[in-house]
């Protein structure tokens, strides 16, 4: 089996784009002489002659031609795990979870500034409730996770405070004294859980006039009319958003605010889950901006 050698690989593509030895030799900082002895060995080992050369010109044969595009992935790839193997930049998969409603946030600039300070970091995103994703870390599917604040759940390093707000299509009319027409999650949510206490705890009936598993299904109904949802104040910025806040003659009680942190499997991360985490750590407040 012929096993080419990595220096010769790299003299004869030097010698493949400058077309001349002494220019190739002078690229690499070798000596003519050398380039040509390299040359000759790769030769040597193909069996192939592999640059038709005169005292003027040096052009690759047909099997020169084929080496060439195999040889700059070799030395391509040899460049890479070289990187790799050198480099003390955090590498592997993190599993992120990240609530719903982060979408909403310049949660785009946050992973592409993570693609560019741990390039060889792969993220693998996972979006949705909250109390999913905390099951998810819990039963060891997740590695970190990027969502508001549980109940009753005092882990996790707090990155930002948000206070809801009761939102509905700005053609929506409630009076203080009707039954509220709640846009909600239908299985266990922070924001549902708020909504439903803080109606309960103010004597004010309400009823599911909607609901869906998705944020962006909460926000379609809404959007057609159909209730009111407690939710971030940041969808009534979304391109073709008609949401507005509901005003005070609905009479609806405050909502109070939700905490959002960032938590792992354990208090002390390390690895590529402690690299993800101190940069949400440092870059998470600016999303809301």
């Amino acid at each position: 089996m012929t096993v080419f050698d990595l220096n010769q690989l790299q003299t004869f593509l030097a010698v493949a784009d400058a077309r001349h030895f002494t220019a190739a030799g002078a690229a690499l900082g070798i000596s003519q002489s050398t380039v040509s002895q390299h040359i000759r060995r790769l030769e040597a080992a193909c069996g192939r002659q592999l640059f038709e050369r005169d005292t003027h010109t040096v052009v690759l044969t047909a099997d020169g031609t084929v080496l060439a595009e195999l040889a700059r992935d070799i030395v391509g790839l040899s460049r890479q795990a070289a990187d790799y193997f050198t480099d003390s930049a955090p590498r592997g998969r993190v599993r992120l979870g990240v609530s719903d409603d982060l979408t909403l946030t310049r949660l785009a600039d946050l992973l592409r500034d993570v693609g560019r300070a741990n390039p060889t970091l792969s993220v693998e995103l996972t979006v949705g409730l909250t109390s999913l994703l905390y099951q998810k870390l819990d039963a060891g599917r997740l590695d970190l996770v990027f969502a508001k604040r549980q109940p009753g759940d005092d882990r996790g390093i707090l990155i930002h405070r948000e206070r809801l707000a009761w939102l509905a299509h700005r053609e929506l009319a409630l009076g203080a004294d009707e039954a509220v027409p709640l846009v909600l999650y239908p299985t266990s949510s922070i924001t549902s859980t708020l909504a439903m206490e803080a109606l309960n705890g103010a004597r004010r009936p309400w009823f599911v006039a909607c609901s869906s598993e998705t944020l962006a299904g909460l926000r379609a109904g809404a959007q057609a009319g159909l209730g009111v949802m407690a939710q971030s104040p940041l969808l009534m910025r979304a391109p073709g958003s008609d949401l507005v806040e509901v005003d005070g003659r609905a009479a609806l009680p405050p909502l109070g605010e939700v905490e959002f942190v960032v938590l792992g499997r354990s208090r002390r991360l390390q690895g590529a889950p402690a690299a993800l985490a101190d940069l949400i750590i440092k870059k998470g407040p600016g999303l809301w901006a």
